[in-house]
C-alpha cells in the first residue's frame, strides 16, 4: 500500500498544513497542488516584474520548518510549486537543504512551458501544456526527494508517484484511472474532509483535517485523514470531490482517461472511504495547453442604497453614470443590483441594496479617474442616501484564459534529476495494434421515477448536495443525491430546462446535463458563465464556487417522502 497525502489545494492555502500532515501520522509521500488557471496568470506577471521568480515563494517558506521533518520521516515531497520556474525553485530548495544539512535529494519537471516555442498571438503572457505523472515517476525513481513541477495536472501530483512505486506500464489504464480518480480527490486539499461542504453542518469543519489515499497496486484507494484532525471522510464529501470541475463521464488527462461512471464508493469505517472499480480508456491524442492573456484594466464602484424606492434609485444613478460614461465610454461595462436590503430594518445595513458597476477597457484612464471622478460627483447630486463602499481608485489589471490543444509530440517533457541529468519523457509509444475499444456511453436510461405522492414546496438543498466551479469561462455544478429515492426523483425533476428556470442567469448560454448513476449525481455545464475566465473577474462571484449554493437555495415542488 501507498500512503499519499495532500498538503496544499491551491497557492495561499493553509500554510501549516505541510507541517500538520508530517507530524499527524504516517505518509509515504506528501504532495501539494498551487496552481490554478489564476495563478499562471499571477506568476505570470510576477515573472515579467522579476526572471527569477515564478514560482510559489509559499512553498518554499513551508519548507524551511518543514524539510527537516519531512527528511526524518522518510517522507518524499511532490508539488507543483514550480510554476514557471522549476528549475528556480529546485536551486533555492537545494541551497536550503545545505543550509540545514538535510541531504535532500531535489529534482525537478519541465518542458511545459510552450511560451517560447511559437508565437501564440498579442497579449499572451503564458501558455503552458498539462503534463502527466510520467516526469514525476523518473525523478522518483531516480532517488528524488523532492520533486517539484510546472504546469502538470493535478491528479499527475499523484499518478506519477503511483507509476514510480508500481511499475505501471502506460497501458495499464484502469490502475491508472484509478490513482488519478484518487488524485482528483486529494488535489483540492480539505474540500475532501469537509471543506465547501453542502451538509457542513453535520460535521466540525472548523478546522477540516487534509486528505489522505491509501492507493493500491490495482489502482483501488481508500480516502481517509489523519486521526484526530477535523472535518469527516464520508461518501459525500469524496462524491462532493469527485463531481468538482468536472465535464461528464470522462475525465481525460495526459495519462489516461477515468471513467468516472465506472467509480464505486464504498463507507468503509469512520472517516475511511473506499474507491474501486474505476476503468480507464487511452488518453485523448492531444495535450491541453493553458494560455493566459493580460486584457487590460479593470475598475469596480459599489453604490450603496438605502431605504424606499431601490429600483427609481438605481435607475436614476446609473442614468447618470451611463451619462458621463458616454463622454469615454469603456469597452464593457456591466451593471447588477444586489437586493441586499429588508424592509423595516433595525439594521441600517440590512435596510440598504449594493448597485455595482464593473468597467473594462485597455485604457488606464478610461477605466481611472474618469469613472472615479464621474461616481464622486454624484454624492451631492443624486438619491438620497447616497454612498460608496470604497473610494474610487485607479484601475487594475484583469486577464483571460483559453484552453487550446497542442500535439504531444511538440512539447519537450523533461525530468531533470538530482544529479542534473536531463531525461526526455516520451509520449506513449504508438500502438500498431489500435487503441482499446472505448467503454460504452453511459446508459442514458434513468431509474424509475417515485411514485405520484404530494409534494410541497421546499428548497432543492433540503434533498440534495452540490458543488461548483470555474472551467474556463465556464461553470460546471455537479448536484447529488443522499440515498436511491432521491436519485430517483432527482434524475428526472432536475433537466436542464428547470435547471435554466431555476437559474435565469444561466438564459442564452449552452448547458449541457451529464448523468452519474453510480454517484447518484447530475453534472451541469454552463458554457460562458464567467466571461473569459476567472482572471477576467466579471462576476460577483468570479470562479463560480456559489453557483451550487444558490442551486440549492432555489426552492421546487419536492415530493413529502423525501424531506
Amino acid at each position: 500500500m501507498l500512503r499519499i497525502g495532500n498538503a496544499s489545494g491551491f497557492y495561499g492555502d493553509r500554510f501549516d498544513a505541510m507541517e500538520e500532515m508530517l507530524t499527524g501520522g504516517p505518509l509515504d509521500v506528501l504532495t501539494g497542488d498551487y496552481l490554478a488557471e489564476l495563478t499562471m496568470l499571477v506568476l505570470g506577471r510576477d515573472r515579467l516584474k522579476d526572471p527569477e521568480r515564478g514560482y510559489a515563494r509559499t512553498f518554499l517558506r513551508q519548507l524551511e520548518s518543514c524539510l527537516g521533518l519531512a527528511a526524518e520521516r522518510q517522507v518524499r515531497i511532490v508539488a507543483n510549486a514550480g510554476g514557471l520556474n522549476p528549475a528556480g525553485l529546485a536551486d533555492r530548495i537545494g541551497e536550503l537543504a545545505g543550509r540545514l544539512g538535510t541531504g535532500t535529494r531535489v529534482a525537478y519537471v519541465t518542458g511545459d512551458d510552450l511560451l517560447p516555442t511559437r508565437d501564440w498571438g498579442p497579449g499572451v503572457l503564458t501558455a503552458n501544456a498539462y503534463l502527466g505523472g510520467a516526469g514525476i515517476a523518473a525523478c522518483l525513481r531516480a532517488g528524488a526527494d523532492v520533486v517539484v513541477t510546472g504546469r502538470v495536472t493535478d491528479a499527475a501530483l499523484v499518478s506519477g508517484v503511483a507509476v514510480a512505486h508500481y511499475g505501471w506500464e502506460p497501458g495499464a489504464y484502469d490502475a491508472l484511472a484509478g490513482a488519478v480518480v484518487a488524485g482528483h480527490v486529494l488535489e483540492c486539499g480539505a474540500q475532501a474532509t469537509g471543506g465547501n461542504y453542502a451538509f457542513f453542518r453535520e460535521h466540525d469543519v472548523r478546522h477540516p483535517g487534509f486528505p489522505i489515499a491509501e492507493l493500491h497496486p490495482d489502482g483501488s484507494s481508500s480516502i481517509t485523514k489523519h486521526p484526530g484532525t477535523g472535518g469527516a471522510v464520508t461518501v459525500g464529501t469524496v462524491t462532493a470531490q469527485l463531481l468538482y470541475e468536472t465535464q461528464g463521464a470522462r475525465y481525460p488527462g495526459p495519462d489516461v482517461t477515468a471513467r468516472l461512471d465506472t467509480v464505486r464508493l464504498t463507507q468503509d469505517g469512520p472517516d475511511r472511504v473506499r474507491i474501486d472499480g474505476v476503468r480507464g480508456e487511452p488518453p485523448p491524442t492531444t495535450l491541453k495547453a493553458g494560455l493566459t492573456r493580460l486584457g487590460g484594466l479593470r475598475n469596480e464602484v459599489v453604490f450603496v442604497l438605502t431605504g424606499l424606492d431601490i429600483k427609481a434609485k438605481a435607475r436614476l444613478v446609473r442614468a447618470q453614470m451611463e451619462t458621463a460614461l458616454a463622454r469615454r465610454r469603456p469597452a464593457s461595462v456591466r451593471w447588477t443590483l444586489a437586493r441586499t436590503d429588508h424592509p423595516d430594518a433595525d439594521v441600517q445595513e440590512e435596510a440598504s441594496a449594493l448597485l455595482r458597476l464593473v468597467v473594462h477597457d485597455p485604457d488606464p484612464e478610461t477605466v481611472g479617474r474618469a469613472i472615479g471622478a464621474a461616481a464622486v460627483e454624484l454624492a451631492l447630486a443624486s438619491v438620497p442616501g447616497l454612498h460608496l463602499t470604497a473610494p474610487p481608485g485607479p484601475g487594475s489589471p484583469y486577464g483571460t484564459f483559453e484552453s487550446v490543444p497542442v500535439d504531444p509530440e511538440s512539447v519537450r517533457h523533461v525530468a531533470v534529476l538530482p544529479d542534473g541529468s536531463r531525461v526526455p519523457v516520451l509520449p506513449p509509444p504508438a500502438r500498431t495494434e489500435g487503441p482499446p475499444p472505448p467503454l460504452p456511453d453511459p446508459d442514458p436510461a434513468l431509474p424509475e421515477p417515485l411514485p405520484a405522492g404530494p409534494v410541497r414546496r421546499a428548497p432543492l438543498g433540503r434533498v440534495a448536495g452540490a458543488r461548483s466551479g470555474d472551467k474556463g469561462g465556464g461553470v460546471n455544478v455537479g448536484v447529488w443525491a443522499r440515498d436511491e429515492d432521491g436519485w430517483r426523483w432527482l434524475a428526472h425533476a432536475l433537466t436542464v430546462a428547470r435547471f435554466r428556470r431555476l437559474l435565469p442567469e444561466t438564459a442564452g448560454m449552452e448547458v449541457t446535463r451529464h448523468v452519474l448513476p453510480n454517484l447518484r449525481a447530475l453534472d451541469f455545464v454552463v458554457d460562458g458563465l464567467l466571461g473569459r475566465g476567472v482572471a477576467e473577474n466579471v462576476r460577483f462571484d468570479p470562479q463560480g464556487k456559489g453557483v451550487g449554493e444558490w442551486l440549492r437555495a432555489r426552492c421546487m415542488e419536492i415530493p413529502e417522502v423525501l424531506l
